[in-house]
């Protein structure tokens, strides 16, 4: 809908319209000073292409009662069949002063399908009042400091996850250093041989303890597996990714393994098979071969390293 809002210059038979409202934006009994007030009237039916030509307020405006925001309309209602309209146009306005305020009427001068008239609706009548001090009991006292109210546990929520999240990367950046440093110190010393490793791990197994049937699979795993490290440093072949058949086959390759050493050894890893997979539990007089058939492949596959070298 096409509504123009303009200076009202000339105005001729007016047509009364109605009352106009008088609507305080502060919701309370009485209108105190530089309160503001909607001022303004609603037409209903207005039809599309109508315009408006609205009074100029600005020479209204003083010291005593101000024009706070100029012509404003709002579409209230429209009507889906005919495109009518029902809009309210208002100004807002605020008195500076207490008194009884008449304030002018409103003229609209309105043009409909080239047919010109003006609308008259009725002025409002306002009284301004200000807060009384009975100045018998006032008594002036000093400006009072800022309202102190106690912290909440939501307000310092943001803080204490802060300095939680400050804590762990603190934290974290101590371990990364210390693990830095010791893998640095690490490097700088000298490793130890294949044997010395594989026999200080098959010496943790030393003792019948291990022999028990509940502990026998730890037993045999941790021997073969050290076995295993073993191999693979020692000839060069992947044993710990192997199976049993296929690091036999690769052993056979072996010219440091004898017969005999070979013999011992795949029985050894067999048996070891059956413990972790079958559930076998073995006898005291077996287990108690284990720990030398490791240890004497160890040490005749070194001591066969050391002669060759």
């Amino acid at each position: 809908m096409k509504l123009l809002i303009a200076i009202l210059f000339l105005l001729l038979d007016p047509v009364p319209s109605g009352k106009a409202f008088l609507t305080p934006l502060q919701q309370r009994d009485s209108i105190l000073i530089a309160d503001q007030l909607e001022y303004g009237f609603t037409l209903e039916g207005v039809k599309d292409g109508t315009q408006l030509f609205l009074p100029d307020f600005s020479s209204v405006s003083n010291d005593t009662l101000t024009l706070v925001k100029d012509w404003r309309i709002d579409t209230l209602k429209t009507d889906r069949k005919t495109g009518a309209r029902d809009i309210r146009a208002s100004i807002v306005i605020a008195p500076f002063e207490a008194g009884e305020y008449h304030l002018p009427k409103l003229l609209a001068r309105r043009v409909v399908d080239g047919q010109a008239d003006t609308l008259e609706f009725e002025a409002q009548q306002m009284n301004v009042t200000t807060i009384q001090i009975d100045t018998a009991t006032f008594v002036l006292h000093d400006i009072k400091g800022q309202i102190g109210y106690p912290v909440t546990f939501k307000e310092l929520l943001p803080w204490l996850l802060a300095g939680l999240g400050v804590a762990g990367l603190a934290v974290l950046g101590i371990i990364l250093l210390r693990n830095s440093r010791r893998r640095r110190e690490e490097a700088g010393k000298p490793k130890d041989p294949p044997y010395v490793v594989a026999l200080r791990k098959l010496d943790r197994y030393r003792g019948n303890k291990y022999w028990a049937a509940d502990r026998q699979k730890a037993f045999y795993s941790g021997v073969t597996d050290a076995l295993k490290e073993y191999i693979d440093a020692r000839f060069g072949v992947d044993a710990p990714e192997m199976t049993t058949a296929e690091l036999f086959d690769a052993l056979k390759r072996e010219k440091e393994v004898s017969p005999e050493m070979y013999n011992e050894l795949k029985d050894l890893f067999e048996r070891s098979d059956f413990v972790k997979f079958a559930k076998m539990v073995v006898d005291d007089e077996e287990n108690a071969t284990v720990l030398p058939v490791a240890v004497k492949f160890v040490t005749d596959t070194y001591q066969t390293e050391e002669n060759v070298l």
